[in-house]
């Protein structure tokens, strides 16, 4: 295998090694890094002419390196939608592991690899006469501004490209958000409420997810409501509102605050 597995959960470990299928993938490099509007939210972009990448990789410390360095603060390790709908397959979370590996690993090839795929994408969304947009932490928390930067001015200039991403860390600092557009991710977990109190102070975007839809209220903390689930298109909504989502998955059971009641 040409990737370093010690640094996963012994269980982990163990599938893959006694798995002739798993063996081989964890000895060749992933063909393909983004998905398409594969996402059931992603997909439902295209009324607004957007046509959306998405990255999926291991979140929090499921490749022994942490991804989401807020989780354990915000505790949404446990309820993350990682494991929600089709990310609960185990083939799904093989392949976010071996891409997040293959981040950590050979990062000189998956950034190469990374960019050619999401020009392709560009190119092509562009040519069908949409906007084409990318959501790099489909369920990782990577600062991706501080690797590629240059590369998403670049197709931003170029193809009008939009990227954006949900993030628990308030104090990223992009430099410029009509190319890379940040939603901050509330969690009621106490230890959590310092960072909830500075995202609100700067009147950031804020998603929030609630047990059902019908909880759902029409202002939150003093801030308007709007339906984070008519799409996954962060970018189009203003600053200074909540996105309000549903419980899925294992999130339907958390008790942690992360899901408000």
């Amino acid at each position: 295998m040409i990737y370093d597995l010690s640094k996963l959960d012994g269980t982990i470990h163990a599938r893959i090694i006694l798995s002739p299928k798993y063996t081989e993938w964890f000895s060749k490099y992933p063909d393909k890094l983004l998905g398409i509007d594969t996402n059931a939210k992603t997909i439902k972009g295209v009324k607004y002419n957007i046509e959306t990448a998405i990255l999926y990789l291991s979140p929090g410390t499921k490749s022994g390196c942490n991804l989401c360095p807020m989780s354990r603060i915000a505790m949404c390790e446990e309820p993350c939608l990682d494991e929600a709908g089709r990310g609960a397959m185990g083939t799904v979370q093989m392949s976010r592991l071996r891409k997040t590996l293959y981040l950590l690993q050979y990062p000189e090839l998956f950034y190469a690899q990374l960019k050619r795929e999401i020009e392709k994408h560009c190119i092509h969304a562009v040519k069908k006469g949409f906007i084409p947009a990318i959501r790099l932490n489909g369920t990782s928390d990577w600062r991706w501004e501080n690797y590629i930067w240059d590369f998403m001015v670049d197709m931003h200039t170029t193809y009008g490209a939009k990227f954006y991403d949900y993030t628990k860390i308030v104090n990223r600092a992009i430099p410029d958000a009509d190319v890379y557009d940040l939603t901050f991710s509330y969690s009621g977990v106490e230890a959590y409420k310092p960072f909830v109190l500075k995202a609100l102070e700067q009147r950031l975007r804020m998603a929030v997810v609630f047990r059902t839809r019908e909880n759902i209220p029409s202002e939150f903390m003093g801030m308007e409501c709007v339906d984070g689930d008519d799409s996954d298109v962060r970018f189009i909504e203003p600053h200074g509102v909540v996105v309000a989502l549903y419980a899925k998955g294992k999130a339907k059971k958390d008790t942690s605050g992360f899901v408000v009641d």
